[in-house]
Order: C-alpha cells, then structure tokens, then sequence
C-alpha cells in the first residue's frame, strides 16, 4: 500500500523543494485564498493528466491555471479590455476569468475547448510556489472528484493521502469557497458562471455592464465551460436538505439528524445543534462551511439539515450555490 502523504510547513526550504517537484512534473497539494488547490505544471499534459487521475476526474471538468504575474496571461489566452479591466480590479484575489485559449495551453486542461480558465491567487504560500516553480499551475480542488472541497492540509490528506505524496500545510483558507468564475470571451456579454466572493454587483461595478448569471446547460458528459458547474457537487455522503429558515424547535425532532444553522441559536445546547458562524456573518458562514460539513459527514448522522443564507448579500449567492449542489441527488 502506498505511504500516506507528507504534509510540509511553508518554510523556504520545503517551498523550495515542493517548487522542484513541480518542475519535475509531480503533483503538490497546496492553500490558496479560497480552497486547497492540487497543483501541476499547467503546460504539462502528463503532469495534468496525474491531476485528473488523482482526483478521479472526469476529462469533461477543465482545470483553472494559476499564474503570479498579469503578463502570463497574454501567453495562456486571447485577452480583452473587459479581462484587464477585471484583472487590474480584483488581482491577486478569488476571481477567474474564462477566455479563448491560446496553443501552448494543453487540450486536457481546457476539456479539449478552446477556451482556458485563469486566475491569479492572493494566498503567499501558492504565489511562492509560482514565484520559485516559474511555471503556471493547474490546479482543481485538492480532494476526491464531486466530494466537499478541503480548506485545511488535514482535509486533503484525509481524502487525497495515499494517492498523492506532497501537501503544502498554509492553514485554513480564508475565503473558503472556490473563486467566482466570469466568461469574458464576449467582453460585450459577460456571464456570472460560478459565484464566489466576488459578487455580481462588483463585476457589473467595474466592467459598466449588466453580467448574465448561469452557465448555458449542457449534457453531464460533454465538456464543461468551467469547473464547478455540475448539478451535484461539493457532496457529503450523508443526504443534505436545505431549508430556507431553521428555528431552534425544529432540532427537537429526529436526534439521529443534524442540524445546521446560519448563526448560533438561542436556547440550551444540544449534541446534534451547530451553527456556521457564531452572529450568522456571511464571510465567517463561507470560511467554516465545508469544514462544518467534513466534521458532520464523518459523525454518522442520518441526514444534514442546513439552513440557507438570506439572500441580501452577494456573498449568499456563493453560499447557496455550494449547498444546493452538496444536496442534490443524482
């Protein structure tokens, strides 16, 4: 049986090291911003194809590159004006930007379309690696394909740990839901494909156009625009079922059920009563929830009730995308 895989501290010693298995076409998990990403040499095909094989991945889920300086992506993709306007405003930071692709992008990273998701990361220890790697990174969430995504070393290790041998430990990620994903190819026709912490109002802000929300459909096994657009997704085992408002009352029943609130409920505490964040904040509910998730996936419980977030916050629309992937059934 192959040997669990090691988790390094950020030194400049292990960065260094790590930066050279990348080099050398291996895979390194490590944080970013938003989750921990499983890193490989995105000009690489073989080195991607590890990516895909590590995770069980289907070929049809393109992978986001990763790049440290905006020059790098003149050479990754076609840019326009509503692109450099996007990246002058929120890079570093958790927003990727969908544009054709140029060549030197291998097909697997794209789902064989002419297209390539990007983005620049803000995480120190992930701009590091790029810095020391000098190579653009490739890198999906670092956890099995379809389950919830990790935000701590010892979530990748729990999922990854004997398919991979390297783990970047930067702690847990401070966003902690995935980069919100823009299609700009149309830089007339901007379109909200994934939401993330940046919102709609703030693309439309920047970019002096209304965004459309949604990604056009397609089959399940036809190559996706952009990651994280599959009905199911960041799914625990246990059955997931939202609701729009939980009250306290509603926990007295089914102790065999776990249920989740927004914000810490009043009244006594109970074994089977958790909360997101402790005054319901939208950033703290975003930071904890697919650790809270992991934790009541692992403690046998029969079904995760979650309340949803109210929709006055652009941040919401992140949240209650999460869930109502995590609780679909298919």
């Amino acid at each position: 049986m192959r040997a669990a895989a090691q988790i390094f501290s950020g030194t400049p010693r292990n960065l260094a090291r790590l930066a050279g298995v990348l080099r050398a076409g291996g895979l390194v998990a490590a944080p970013t911003e938003t989750v921990y990403g499983l890193a490989a040499n995105a000009l690489d095909a073989t080195a991607c194809a590890e990516i895909f094989r590590a995770k069980g991945r289907p070929s049809t889920d393109p992978l986001i590159v990763h790049i440290r300086a905006l020059v790098e992506l003149d050479e990754l993709a076609v840019v326009n004006d509503a692109a450099r306007a996007l990246a002058q405003a929120y890079w570093p930071g958790p927003l990727t930007l969908v544009l054709p692709k140029r060549p030197i992008v291998p097909a697997i990273v794209s789902a064989g379309l002419p297209s390539v998701a990007v983005r620049m990361p803000a995480h120190p220890m992930f701009r590091r690696l790029l810095q020391l790697a000098r190579l653009p990174l490739a890198a999906p969430s670092a956890n099995p394909f379809g389950y919830i995504s990790p935000t701590t070393a010892a979530h990748v290790r729990a999922g990854l740990g004997t398919r991979i041998r390297h783990i970047l430990d930067g702690g847990p990620c401070p966003v902690g839901v995935e980069s919100t994903i823009v299609d700009v190819r149309d830089p007339a026709r901007p379109r909200l494909l994934r939401p993330g912490a940046i919102t709609r109002a703030q693309l439309e802000k920047t970019l002096g156009v209304k965004v459309a929300v949604g990604a056009r459909r397609t089959a399940p096994h036809t190559a996706q625009l952009a990651p994280g657009l599959l009905p199911r997704h960041y799914s625990p085992r246990t059955p997931v079922i939202l609701h729009d408002r939980l009250a306290p009352g509603n926990a007295r029943g089914a102790a065999q059920d776990a249920w989740v609130f927004l914000a810490r409920p009043p009244g006594p505490r109970r074994a089977n009563i958790f909360w997101l964040d402790a005054r319901g904040d939208l950033r703290g509910v975003a930071r904890r929830l697919f650790a809270v998730l992991r934790r009541l996936d692992d403690a046998g419980f029969a079904r995760l009730h979650v309340e949803r977030a109210p929709d006055r916050d652009g941040l919401a629309h992140a949240i209650n995308d999460r869930l109502a992937r995590a609780a679909a059934r298919g």
